[in-house]
């Protein structure tokens, strides 16, 4: 089978279940902002991070697979297989979020972006995370999506700006604090 298949050359795609839809569907930019923050995760994941670390990205990963899929499946065709996001992924992001601040200092300053590549990695994928929700919760009001997915990629934002104090503190750098002038 050819990767190509030469069907979206007209700016159409197909929805999990047939139907077509133009590559600019607000359905199509929100599961194709969520394969941009998996590409992002598998960056941070390519960097210097602990074992435990990457275990939980790997997951993360896994469960943005689900995302997308319930995002690019066809709300009027249900899929027989369909997969849906285990509630408790919530509280898994929740408890790892709790762990790494344990260690943490309290914030007292916003704090830029930046101090490695992979912390600067980890600021993007909160940004290009953030943006997945915005798309996501402008898809909910068109259409309905499981508040799951919503609350996680929430939750997801936070555990990467977490992730990425946590990879300072790990490595001995400091953080650079925004001290307006």
């Amino acid at each position: 089978m050819k990767i190509y298949t030469k069907t979206g050359d007209t700016g159409f795609t197909s929805l999990l279940g047939g139907r077509r839809v133009q590559k600019h569907d607000l359905r199509i930019d929100a599961y194709g902002t969520i394969d941009e923050l998996n590409s992002f995760i598998g960056l941070i994941r390519s960097g210097t991070i602990s074992h435990d670390q990457n275990n939980m990205l790997e997951t993360i990963q896994t469960e943005l697979f689900v995302i997308g899929s319930v995002l690019a499946a066809d709300p009027d065709k249900p899929l027989k297989n369909a997969q849906f996001l285990p509630g408790e992924s919530i509280q898994i992001l929740e408890h790892e979020i709790d762990q790494m601040e344990i260690n943490l200092s309290p914030l007292k300053h916003f704090i830029l972006p930046g101090g490695s590549t992979d912390v600067s990695n980890c600021h993007i994928a909160r940004c290009v995370c953030r943006r997945a929700e915005r798309l996501v919760v402008a898809l909910s009001l068109q259409t309905t999506i499981d508040e799951t997915i919503l609350i996680y990629l929430n939750r997801l934002s936070d555990y990467f700006f977490v992730l990425s104090r946590q990879l300072l503190l790990d490595n001995g750098l400091e953080e650079y604090k925004w001290i307006p002038r």
